[in-house]
């Protein structure tokens, strides 16, 4: 068909409102090649002929909102003519759609005495095979992969599962080591056999030496702390080291103003981090463990009861 088409390119006659001088202006359109694929390059050449002495002003190329673009400048071309003027313009397009694609390459004018005629050329278009088997209509391109592939590695699909059971783990021990803390020693045990046990396990480790004076002070003022729980009911292991020492206020077998000055100053070294020398350190362990003593001999010394009246 585009073969006939390039013979007889100028048996088109431009359309026309009447008779006047330009009544004879010819154009034709052909491409070559024929047919071509998405992304080859095309030749499409447009031909016009005209009265002699007439102007032809050919478009420069195909609007930006077209499917095909221009990959080199327009040429135009005068062809031999008698008594004539024959133009032929050449535009390198390429494709990037399948079909009939139009080149809306806009108006061909023609000027000859003061008349001027315009040309549409809406049969200017690029036939674009299609390289999709015939039974497939399938035309959406595959996304565009990535640089650089984005392995992920293989903690990170588990690291919530994780967390969870670190943070499980820990609720787990804190629940523990509160339950052990109110639980504090077994009721068959002797209190003040099992608080020197413990008093003379924790100065075995030698923490004061090691530079862990703080804890040393901390680990003898809670052995201090489930002795008093296990001699004395109101002295619960829950309490605050402040409701300890006023619970203590009203039992005279405790030495009140020892027991709160111990600790207040373990409080300080627990959770103030204030500095401690090894001396001090020593000293508030030996503190708690006199402490103990002390109470341990007042809870077991019989009361001696209260002389009888002589009969009057």
């Amino acid at each position: 068909m585009r073969a006939l088409l390039a013979a007889a390119m100028l048996a088109i006659p431009a359309a026309a409102s009447g008779q006047g001088s330009l009544a004879g202006v010819r154009y034709g359109v052909t491409t070559q090649p024929e047919s071509v694929t998405v992304g080859d390059q095309v030749v499409l050449r447009v031909r016009v002929s005209a009265p002699a002495g007439a102007t032809i002003v050919f478009p420069a190329g195909p609007d930006t909102s077209a499917q095909v673009q221009a990959v080199a400048s327009r040429t135009v071309t005068p062809n031999a003519s008698a008594g004539g003027v024959d133009q032929t313009a050449a535009y390198t397009l390429v494709p990037w759609d399948v079909g009939e694609v139009a080149a809306k390459l806009g108006d061909v004018i023609v000027t000859l005495g003061g008349e001027t005629r315009r040309i549409a050329l809406a049969d200017a278009v690029v036939h674009v095979k299609s390289v999709l088997p015939a039974d497939s209509t399938l035309r959406v391109p595959k996304p565009a992969r990535p640089v650089f592939d984005v392995v992920i590695p293989w903690w990170q699909k588990w690291w919530p599962l994780l967390v969870a059971l670190a943070l499980l783990a820990l609720l787990l021990w804190w629940w523990w080591r509160r339950r052990r803390r109110r639980a504090g020693p077994a009721a068959d045990v002797d209190a003040f056999a099992f608080a020197e046990r413990e008093f003379g396990r924790i100065e075995s480790l030698g923490l004061v030496d090691a530079g862990e004076r703080g804890r040393h002070v901390a680990l003898m003022v809670d052995v201090l702390r489930d002795y008093l729980a296990m001699r004395i009911p109101e002295a619960r292991a829950s309490l605050t080291s402040s409701e300890l020492a006023r619970a203590m206020r009203a039992d005279g077998r405790v030495p009140q103003a020892r027991l709160a000055a111990l600790l207040d100053e373990t409080d300080l070294v627990k959770f103030a981090r204030r500095p401690l020398a090894p001396d001090r350190a020593h000293a508030l362990g030996r503190d708690a463990r006199s402490i103990a003593r002390d109470v341990e001999a007042a809870v077991t010394t019989p009361e001696t009861p209260a002389p009888a009246r002589e009969a009057a």
